[in-house]
C-alpha cells in the first residue's frame, strides 16, 4: 500500500498491508468489522492494535473488533513488516481466537491490545498496562 495512495507523506510508510492480514489472519479477518490506517506513528511505538468493543458502547459497536495499524518511518518497514508477520500476527490470531470464546464477563468489557516490534520478536500491553 503505497503511500501516495493513501496520502502518507513519503517519508513514512504502513508496516502491513490488508493482504498481509488476510494471508496471517484468514476467516478471522470477517471478525473485523473495522479496519484503520493511521497517519502518524504512534507515540509508544505501537505498530498494529486490536480493539474488542464491550457492552458500555453504542449497541451498534457492541462485541466488536476493530483493528489499528499505525505507520512508522518508511526506512524502517521492511524490518517492522517480517518480525510482524512472523511474530505478531499469530498473536493477534491467538488474541482473537480468545476473545471470541471469552467468557461472557471479558466479552462485556471493552479490551485493547497493541504490539510493537522489540528486538527479533514484538511485545505487547494490553488495555493501559505497560509493554511487557
Amino acid at each position: 500500500m503505497p503511500a501516495r495512495n493513501r496520502r502518507l507523506p513519503s517519508h513514512l510508510s504502513w508496516p502491513l498491508t490488508p493482504s498481509d492480514l488476510d494471508a496471517a489472519l484468514g476467516e478471522r479477518m470477517a471478525r473485523v468489522e473495522e479496519l484503520y490506517f493511521g497517519s502518524r506513528p504512534a507515540e509508544d511505538g505501537s505498530l498494529l492494535s486490536v480493539r474488542w468493543y464491550g457492552m458500555t458502547v453504542h449497541p451498534s459497536l457492541r462485541q466488536r473488533l476493530s483493528m489499528t495499524v499505525v505507520p512508522l518511518p518508511a526506512a524502517e518497514r521492511a524490518v517492522a513488516r517480517q518480525v510482524l508477520v512472523q511474530c505478531c500476527l499469530p498473536e493477534v490470531a491467538a488474541w482473537i481466537d480468545r476473545a471470541v470464546a471469552a467468557p461472557e464477563t471479558w466479552r462485556q468489557a471493552g479490551h485493547h491490545r497493541h504490539w510493537r516490534p522489540a528486538g527479533a520478536g514484538v511485545t505487547h500491553r494490553d488495555d493501559f498496562d505497560p509493554y511487557r
